[in-house]
């Protein structure tokens, strides 16, 4: 059995090395720049999306491959079960598949809206629920869950995906206090503009062209990996991806009004097209 587990004190890092890392949507995007992170770190990944073709690309030796669904409670339990088989622990789960879906609150079709919070927000919390007994056991662990800057700032063309990503990171800080005396850390992920195929695997709908076609505030998803690496380390509460998100969302409060205006235009802009 894995012997070494994530330790912190005021004067160190947390340390991934020799660390049982959970990802899941590790095939692609951010979840596989996320394994290759680890990786190099030092960790022992066991990644989780659909596909176990694509999984194996990203798989080193020795890590675990599960090929399923993750909002299927049973398959849930096995990629748990499996991850405690073959390394005896889970010392951080990064919950990061997810999917959008563009498409106005009034008129979304409800059974699109429940896939997309079943993902986002409920197989996330069930792999929580499993995983939280495990590190409670090993009194230590990190919760990274993967939500969104449009789970800080509600974005129009992405009202009700916005809607299970602020529930996402409510459910994070939740977390944050109820386990604080079990050492477990928990840590929320707000992703901005990443390069990945995200908006071409929506359950429906599109962006506006204005919000396709930006470029300015682009990154890849390496250096979202990175961030989500870094902030392990130094245990923070939340890793804003970029770190400018954090001016978007300070103006988003201090002037709502104005943003939302802005927001508006943007989002009506798609129906002249």
């Amino acid at each position: 059995m894995l012997t070494l587990w994530l330790r912190s004190d005021a004067r160190t890092n947390m340390r991934i090395d020799g660390s049982v890392v959970l990802i899941t949507g590790a095939s692609a995007g951010i979840g596989a720049a996320c394994v290759a992170s680890f990786q190099r770190r030092g960790a022992k990944v066991a990644l989780v999306a659909r596909t176990a073709a694509n999984l194996e690309k990203r798989a080193a030796p020795g890590d675990l491959v599960l090929a399923g669904d993750v909002t299927d409670d049973a398959f849930r339990e096995h990629v748990v079960n499996q991850t405690i088989a073959r390394f005896g622990r889970i010392d951080i789960l990064l919950n990061n598949a997810g999917i959008g879906l563009y498409a106005p609150s009034w008129s979304a079709p409800l059974d699109d809206v429940r896939r997309m919070v079943e993902l986002n927000l409920f197989a996330a919390l069930g792999l929580i629920q499993l995983v939280v007994p495990h590190m409670k056991r090993q009194r230590g662990g990190m919760i990274v869950n993967v939500g969104s800057i449009a789970g800080k700032v509600t974005l129009p063309w992405l009202s009700l995906y916005c809607a299970s990503k602020y529930a996402l990171g409510s459910v994070t800080n939740g977390l944050r206090m109820e386990l604080m005396p079990e050492n477990i850390r928990a840590m929320l992920v707000c992703p901005g503009y990443v390069s990945t195929a995200f908006q071409d695997n929506v359950l429906s709908g599109r962006p506006p062209q204005k919000i396709r076609d930006a470029r300015t505030f682009l990154i890849s998803p390496e250096r979202c990996a990175e961030d989500i690496a870094r902030g392990v380390e130094k245990e923070k509460r939340t890793v804003m991806s970029p770190p400018s998100g954090w001016w978007f969302v300070l103006v988003s409060r201090l002037l709502p009004a104005l943003v939302d205006a802005q927001l508006a235009k943007i989002y009506h802009s798609l129906e002249q097209h």
